[in-house]
């Protein structure tokens, strides 16, 4: 049976890093969304304006929770700390510089609510519309994602994305440590291990170029391989227990004259 998107609550973890450019637009894009959502973000150390830009957008109620890391620590820490403050039934990873399109969410959200899932990846090479970008990327995305899908036997198209929604209670359950970029593979290899129901879906991607702010490069994409290893040949211990979705209790929510996404004198977003 598939439940409304009314009825449950979207956590989008927000990590952000020297974002200042396109911050505001993302929380307004995901602010806009036709679902119940609550926006967690955590700065990791800026020092371009994003955190004080993160603290006036918190008092105009763009934000519901804001936590700010003394240094940076990574985008896996930010996610870890989201994660520990998020209250929703599901949890989706957002960055701040709008490469993934928050019009899509509906869509990784839909084999959740249709109780087909509890975790859905969003494809850049699924067919959806996306920037041309760097060659090279595209061939390194390819062989991380062949590598960890022969240590975790699945056939995902594209472990490096950003785009990984989870149910709420399995996402806290697994033992996140990676603080980099070792995340994707962590994240990929630990659903894995729980037997979590993956789907994918298409989605668009606007990538940027280094110029325009990008911030992962070939150090990271070598880590990765060792990542991918050493979270897929030695899983935690205790092994992860196998993961079994709970029934969610029928609850009522209580409707409000402003709607959760509706913010008052928040700014009309161009169409």
């Amino acid at each position: 049976m598939t439940a409304n998107p009314q009825s449950v609550r979207l956590s989008l973890l927000v990590p952000v890093y020297n974002e200042v450019g396109t911050l505001e637009t993302a929380l307004l894009r995901l602010r806009r969304l036709p679902l119940e959502t609550e926006v967690v973000c955590v700065d990791d150390g800026s020092t371009d304006g994003s955190r004080e830009l993160l603290a006036r957008l918190q008092r105009n109620g763009l934000i519901d929770v804001f936590v700010a890391h003394d240094q940076n620590r990574g985008k896996g820490a930010a996610v870890r700390t989201a994660i520990a403050h998020a209250t929703g039934d599901i949890m989706v990873i957002q960055d701040a510089d709008l490469e993934y399109d928050p019009d899509d969410l509906p869509s990784l959200l839909q084999p959740i609510l249709d109780g087909k899932a509890d975790a859905v990846f969003g494809s850049r090479f699924l067919g959806g519309p996306h920037r041309v970008l760097y060659f090279w990327h595209r061939v390194g995305n390819g062989l991380l994602t062949l590598l960890s899908d022969m240590l975790t036997d699945l056939n995902l198209t594209d472990m490096e994305t950003g785009y990984k929604m989870v149910r709420a209670e399995l996402m806290r359950s697994l033992p996140l440590t990676a603080d980099r970029f070792g995340l994707e593979p962590e994240l990929t290899a630990r659903l894995a291990q729980a037997g979590a129901r993956i789907y994918e879906v298409p989605i668009s991607y606007a990538g940027r170029t280094y110029a325009e702010g990008k911030k992962i490069g070939w150090r990271d994409g070598l880590a990765a391989i060792w990542h991918i290893v050493r979270f897929n040949m030695w899983p935690p211990r205790p092994r992860i227990r196998p993961f079994e979705a709970k029934p969610r209790p029928s609850v009522a929510r209580c409707e409000s004259a402003t709607p959760r996404n509706s913010v008052p004198g928040a700014p009309a977003l161009a169409e």
